[in-house]
């Protein structure tokens, strides 16, 4: 193997531990939450707040951090990133109160926000052109690794020492990843480019690129109505000891990874027939939960088959916004991809919120037609998106304008296809 080669892959592995680490922490509270409400002597609800802020702080760092950090080095930044993110969790793991529990998940989804935007380009940076697609999928195994093992086995870890472990654990593993990055990461990578001031603006005008984002917001962040309660949900409705919480999630987690794997191939050719057809089928299943939720075996498979559809937008979502920017926005492409990040994260949040509402309010049983609500706006924002792209393609003008769904796709959809939020 080449020197140039080996030395490509080893920086590649070292931002798969990064990715990994920053997946952990994103959900890890979500099995965590009845630990930390009977330790701090708090509500779920109130608890829920973890996953809500944290997506909060990724919308607001993904889009306005990176625009602030665009002339640092890439290399400097990312190790920046990890100081971050090392902090953000020591301060949750040391947390007396639920006040410095929250600072700390704000202060790592800040780094959560900057990485997601970076990463990618870096990753594209260190191998040649032809393997970019495969270096930006090596990235994001970290992340689906995450949702697969790490997110469970920072459960088991909290159910059998603290839930305080689970985060200092999730902090050892950015001490890792930072001194991974510092030795494997070389020091000559490009800077960001500054996208000019009139074309943000563009981006967050345009009308298709607007629809896309609130596809993006409800479509994703529905399934977090439930999934934030899902633990309690679990316990408390379905009659599960909170010890197979662990396996639960490991069980989502391997279907999120199939699930990835489909929505990436089943978009590349036309990602709005496909999201539209994910969304019905994710509104049906997180409805059936409403009705499944008290019967074990019926709530397993109900569950299993939420976590095969809650990631599987990914991809066709984020292939979407990039071939409206290229259109649209074509000198905001980068900046279009953080603005959807932001958008997932937005949707986590107000999924979060709502399934906070809902369990304080009517109960738990009930966050998932909440969610199936929440998923159907979404389809029927696809259904406008389609019935708009159709109108266009009419005119002759404007379809000389429009790429074709299998030209710009394609490549784009593969790229992102391990892309989890």
């Amino acid at each position: 193997m080449p020197q140039n080669n080996r030395k490509s892959i080893f920086a590649l592995l070292a931002l798969a531990i990064s990715a990994f680490a920053i997946g952990t922490t994103e959900f890890i509270s979500v099995g965590l939450l009845p630990l930390i409400a009977r330790d701090l002597h708090i509500s779920v609800t109130l608890t829920g707040l973890t996953v809500t802020l944290y997506a909060l702080g990724v919308t607001i760092g993904a889009p306005v951090l990176t625009s602030l950090t665009i002339n640092m080095s890439r290399k400097k930044l990312l190790l920046g990133i990890m100081l971050v993110f090392i902090a953000g969790n020591s301060t949750a793991a040391l947390a007396g109160g639920i006040a410095m529990l929250l600072a700390g998940r704000v202060i790592s989804a800040f780094a959560h926000g900057v990485f997601m935007s970076i990463g990618t380009t870096i990753a594209a940076d260190i191998v040649p052109e032809n393997r970019r697609a495969s270096a930006i999928a090596i990235l994001f195994s970290g992340l689906t690794i995450a949702t697969v093992t790490g997110v469970p086995l920072g459960t088991f870890i909290g159910q059998q020492l603290s839930w305080r472990t689970a985060f200092l654990s999730i902090a050892l593993i950015g001490v890792i990843a930072f001194i991974a990055n510092m030795i494997l990461i070389p020091s000559h990578l490009r800077k960001g480019k500054k996208t000019p001031v009139r074309e943000q603006i563009k981006l967050v005008t345009n009308g298709r690129l607007l629809l896309a984002f609130l596809m993006t917001a409800l479509g994703y962040g529905g399934t977090f109505v439930v999934f934030t309660y899902l633990s309690p949900l679990l316990y408390h409705v379905t009659g599960f000891k909170e010890s197979t919480a662990a396996f639960i999630l490991l069980l989502y987690g391997i279907a999120i990874a199939i699930g990835n794997i489909i929505g990436g191939k089943t978009a590349n050719r036309n990602p709005l027939s496909a999201l539209l057809v994910m969304f019905s089928l994710q509104a049906v299943v997180l409805l059936l939960l409403t009705f499944t939720a008290p019967y074990k075996t019926a709530a397993l498979i109900t569950v299993f088959l939420m976590g095969l559809l809650a990631f599987m937008n990914v991809p066709g979502l984020q292939a979407y916004v990039l071939v409206l920017a290229e259109r649209f926005v074509p000198k905001a492409v980068d900046v279009a991809s953080a603005v959807n990040i932001a958008a997932f994260n937005a949707g986590i949040a107000l999924g979060a919120y709502l399934g906070g509402v809902v369990t304080e309010t009517i109960g738990l049983v009930h966050t998932g037609w909440v969610g199936a609500v929440m998923v159907t706006a979404a389809a029927l924002l696809t259904v406008r998106s389609q019935l708009l792209q159709r109108k266009e393609s009419v005119s002759p003008e404007q379809n000389n304008k429009m790429p074709t769904q299998g030209e710009k796709v394609h490549d784009i959809a593969s790229a992102k296809r391990n892309q989890a939020c």
